[in-house]
C-alpha cells in the first residue's frame, strides 16, 4: 500500500434516485490520499452509478463531495480533478494513439514539444512506444486499454477512476493488465478507484474494499479483513469460496448440525437460535484417522477436482449436512492421504475458522 496521509476524497451521506428508484442510499465513505480503494458488487448494486456521481458525470438527488476538502458537488466534470477509463475503451478510432493521449493536453493549451514529452513518457510508461502512430482498430484490446489509461494519465490527474476496466479482456490480458495497473500505481501514487464485480481483482489489486449491495455500502476494509471477517453469509459467499451449513445455537460455544455438535464461538447469538455456519474450504483440515481434536467429523468423498496446485474435494457427511462439503487440499501437503473417489476421510473444522451468523 502506498503511503496514506490525509483525505483526499469525501463522500457524505449521499443518494440518487433515478425517478422512483433509489441507486445509492445514504453513502458516506472517505479516501485517503495515495489509496487505491475498490467499489466491488454484484450488477446493479450501484458502484458505478457512485463513480460517476464522484466524476460529475451523474448528479447526486441529495449529499456531498468534496475532493481534498473542496465540495465539488455542483461542478461540472471538466472543472473536476480526474482522469476515467472506461470499460469500452472510449477511444476516438479517427486518431492515433499519439494524438488519443494528447487530445486533453492540446485541450489545456500544453506547448508542442511538453506534449511530445509527456505523450513519450506514458506510452513508456504503459509499454507502447512502438504504438504512436497506430489507430485503435489495429490494437489488440489488452492494448486499447492500455491507450486509455494513457490518456487518463495525460494531465497528471490527482485522481484516477477506473469503471470496469479489465471487464471486455481475456484472462491473461487481465491478469497483465491487472499486475501492470498496480506497479503504475504504485510508481505515479495517483489516488484510485475502481469499479469492478470480479473479487479476485479486487483482492490483488486494491488497499481497501468497499462492497455495495443494493445501493448500500455493507463492509468496508483491507482485502484481508472482508476475507477473513465477512460480516453476512453474502459477502462470505460473494468474496470467495464458503461451505454453508444449516445449525442451531446449544450454548456460547457449541452448536447443533443435523446429527452432531460443533465447538466454535456464538457469543451474542441467543440459544436455539437458528444459524448458519460458515467455513472456508481450505480451512478444513484432514486427519489420518478420527481423533480426539475438536469438531473431527468422518465423510465419503463423493468427487475430486484437480484444480493445477491444489484439489478440491467434494465430500458426502449425512451427519453433518444434506449438502456436499467442499475441502480444499494443497497438492503438496496430501500425499498420505487415499483421496480417491468413494475413499473415507475423516476432516476437522477448526473452531477459529467458523463464522457463525444468525438466520434473519
Amino acid at each position: 500500500m502506498s503511503n496514506l496521509s490525509s483525505t483526499y476524497l469525501s463522500v457524505n451521506d449521499l443518494c440518487k434516485h433515478f425517478g422512483a428508484f433509489q441507486a445509492l442510499k445514504n453513502i458516506s465513505i472517505e479516501i485517503n490520499e495515495g489509496e487505491f480503494a475498490c467499489f466491488l458488487g454484484p450488477s446493479g448494486c450501484g458502484k458505478t452509478t457512485l463513480l460517476r456521481c464522484i466524476a460529475g458525470l451523474e448528479t447526486q438527488s441529495s449529499g456531498s463531495i468534496s475532493q481534498k476538502e473542496i465540495e465539488i458537488s455542483s461542478l461540472p466534470p471538466s472543472a473536476r480533478d480526474f482522469g476515467i477509463v472506461f470499460q469500452s475503451y472510449a477511444l476516438f478510432p479517427n486518431l492515433t494513439v499519439f494524438s488519443n493521449i494528447s487530445y486533453g493536453l492540446i485541450n489545456n493549451k500544453w506547448r508542442k514539444d511538453e506534449i511530445k514529452s509527456r505523450v513519450e513518457h506514458l506510452l513508456d510508461l504503459v509499454g507502447l512506444k512502438s504504438h504512436a502512430g497506430k489507430y485503435p482498430s489495429q490494437l489488440s484490446g489488452g492494448e486499447q486499454q492500455r491507450v486509455a489509461l494513457a490518456r487518463a494519465l495525460a494531465t497528471s490527474p490527482g485522481l484516477l477512476l477506473l469503471d470496469e476496466p479489465l471487464s471486455a479482456l481475456d484472462a491473461k490480458v487481465r491478469l497483465y493488465l491487472r499486475k501492470q495497473i498496480k506497479d503504475l500505481h504504485r510508481k505515479l501514487g495517483i489516488t484510485t478507484i475502481m469499479v469492478t464485480h470480479d473479487q479476485e481483482e479486487a483482492q490483488s489489486m486494491a488497499d481497501r474494499i468497499f462492497v455495495m449491495k443494493d445501493g448500500e455500502i455493507i463492509q468496508s476494509g483491507t482485502p484481508r479483513e472482508i476475507y477473513e471477517k465477512a460480516n453476512s453469509p453474502f459477502i462470505a459467499d460473494f468474496i470467495g469460496i464458503t461451505n454453508f451449513i444449516d445449525a442451531s445455537v446449544v450454548n456460547q460455544d457449541k452448536v447443533f448440525c443435523k446429527d452432531i455438535q460443533l465447538e466454535c464461538n456464538t457469543t451474542g447469538i441467543a440459544e436455539e437460535r437458528s444459524v448458519k455456519i460458515a467455513i472456508r474450504p481450505e480451512s478444513i483440515l484432514l486427519s489420518q484417522k478420527k481423533s480426539n481434536e475438536q469438531n473431527c467429523i468422518q465423510g465419503t468423498i463423493k468427487e475430486n477436482e484437480f484444480l493445477g496446485s491444489f484439489q478440491r474435494l467434494y465430500v458426502e457427511s449425512p451427519s453433518l449436512s444434506e449438502e456436499l462439503l467442499m475441502i480444499d487440499i494443497a497438492n503438496t501437503s496430501q500425499t498420505n492421504f487415499d483421496l480417491n473417489q468413494g475413499s473415507m476421510i475423516y476432516f476437522i473444522f477448526p473452531p477459529d475458522q467458523i463464522k457463525v451468523y444468525p438466520n434473519s
